[in-house]
């Protein structure tokens, strides 16, 4: 692949004597002078968390890693005393393989105090992109959990029936009960701390939201008609009416665009 190039172009006047025999012509020529500048392939910046590399994504990839060696065989990046700097490479719009990620990682940091934290790419591999599907999408299930019951589910999750005691609901994403909700809900299990649980009927045995967890007494006077649970500023847990969910999670809305007005 050819490398981008900025071209600048000089102009000026020269003037050329020719003789024709006796007679001397004195004219004027313009000249053009293309000063040709290759692109840079990779650039190189400071941030106060450490550097950042960024990586052009429409060279070739044997010419990106040509440049790297280059540019980091300079004598200031080379092993010294002091803790590793952290290094966010940025692909942009190229996909790299395992093993290309594999040897750019080991270009940076070979005999070098730098560690790669992370690879920044806008490119989402066919995985990536299925999973993200998955997990903006809300699942409609039509049943009840039995007591020692444990079902998880990837995304959001609208549960149509109950959760008795001694089951168990789970999901990446909300939890939404339309019913009553007696055992125990486990909203945001893979780490999201913004993700709310909601019932008809609420009166858990335990509810649990990222990693935090609440627990509860088994009291008829302690259920809770249409209430939505979720973690505040300090994460704790914040009980209140489902409209409340209208204010502190406004983002909880989707397929707006579906509407008919």
């Amino acid at each position: 692949m050819l490398n981008k190039r900025i071209i600048t172009v000089f102009r000026f006047t020269r003037v050329l004597a020719i003789e024709f025999g006796r007679v001397t012509k004195v004219f004027e020529a313009e000249v053009d002078i293309i000063m040709v500048q290759k692109k840079q392939n990779v650039t190189i910046k400071g941030t106060k968390e450490g550097l950042i590399f960024l990586l052009d994504d429409c060279c070739s990839y044997e010419s990106l890693v040509e440049e790297l060696i280059e540019k980091l065989s300079s004598k200031h990046y080379q092993q010294s005393e002091g803790p590793d700097v952290l290094v966010k490479v940025d692909i942009g719009y190229r996909f790299l393989q395992d093993y290309q990620r594999d040897e750019l990682e080991n270009i940076i940091t070979n005999g070098r105090n730098l560690a790669v934290e992370q690879f920044e790419s806008r490119v989402l591999s066919k995985e990536e992109s299925e999973k993200l599907r998955q997990e903006s999408q809300t699942v409609t299930l039509m049943r009840i959990i039995r007591s020692g019951q444990v079902l998880k589910v990837v995304g959001d999750v609208l549960l149509i029936g109950d959760v008795n005691p001694g089951g168990t609901l789970m999901a990446t994403g909300n939890i939404y009960v339309l019913g009553a909700l007696r055992g125990i809900a486990h909203a945001g299990f893979e780490g999201d701390a913004n993700a709310v649980i909601s019932a008809s009927v609420l009166a858990p045995s335990q509810l649990r939201i990222a990693d935090e967890i609440m627990h509860f007494e088994a009291k008829k006077d302690n259920e809770k008609m249409m209430s939505g649970v979720f973690l505040d500023e300090q994460r704790s847990f914040y009980m209140g009416r489902v409209q409340q969910l209208v204010q502190s999670h406004p983002e909880l809305s989707k397929n707006e665009t579906q509407l008919l007005v």
